[in-house]
């Protein structure tokens, strides 16, 4: 009877805590909000900044605050025009490039971004910069991090949310927050699953295409990412992702979208 009750109730809990991704349009589980996630996540994009040495006053860090604002505020446009601007609540945009060699790049919830200089090379430009950025604020805005952490909970029976989950079992709440926004081992590591990182290539695609981008740019950008590799270890931007070949396939089929809204640019 105890079993069955719990099932009811997980069940219950995750209809009513789904949420809809835009412009994709999957529902996903959403037992988090933002409110309690921002916060932390900011804690430790601060600490990174702390620890790192952060580039300005130069022409690519330049680029990459330049390229950032400008697809922060089309997705903003979009979702505030599609009823969608709950997504936002708490974000508090900000990007940054870091030096450092890895090939790397990721945005933690609420918007908060860092480049990595070993990725510029193959960005070679604005456009490049654009492919990496879309794909990166796509993860914050669909809520991927919230998602894993919300798959977590459920699966380890946290229930009331993060701060019920907290008051449960602190460090294993605590280490699931670690996981979904990319900490532990290496910062910047977001081990999203395949669908989801598929996901943020589609809403990528789009943003930078809202931007002003030529999304077509973004094919020709994972072609020097796969040359880049030499069929050696990955760099760290490919480590969780889909091969540049699928990916390559999956944006080619999703061009004729990304072009409809570059076009009204």
């Amino acid at each position: 009877m105890f079993k069955r009750i719990t099932l009811l109730l997980l069940t219950g809990l995750i209809v009513y805590g789904c949420a809809t991704v835009p412009l994709s349009g999957r529902k996903q589980l959403s037992l988090v909000d933002n409110s309690e996630v921002l916060p932390m996540a900011f804690q430790q994009y601060n600490e990174v900044k702390t620890e790192s040495k952060i580039v300005t006053n130069t022409a690519d860090g330049e680029s990459v605050v330049r390229v950032g604002k400008r697809i922060a505020a089309a997705v903003e446009t979009y979702l505030n025009a599609n009823n969608y601007g709950n997504l936002l609540d708490g974000f508090q945009w900000e990007f940054n490039l870091i030096q450092d060699d890895q090939v790397n790049a990721w945005c933690m919830p609420g918007g908060k971004v860092a480049f990595y200089t070993g990725i510029l090379p193959i960005c070679q430009d604005d456009a490049g910069i654009a492919v990496v950025m879309g794909h990166e604020v796509a993860h914050a805005i669909a809520s991927h991090s919230r998602e894993r952490m919300s798959q977590g909970m459920v699966a380890n029976g946290l229930l009331g949310g993060l701060q019920g989950a907290m008051g449960q079992n602190p460090t294993l709440t605590q280490n699931l927050f670690m996981q979904a926004v990319g900490m532990g081992s290496q910062i910047g590591m977001l081990k999203f699953s395949r669908d989801q990182e598929l996901e943020a290539d589609q809403l990528g695609l789009i943003f930078m295409a809202m931007a002003g981008y030529d999304p077509r740019e973004a094919p020709e950008f994972w072609q020097r990412m796969e040359s880049n590799s030499g069929g050696e270890t990955p760099p760290e931007f490919l480590s969780t992702h889909p091969g540049p070949g699928r990916r390559m396939e999956d944006l080619q089929k999703q061009m004729p979208d990304a072009l409809k809204y570059y076009e009204k640019q």
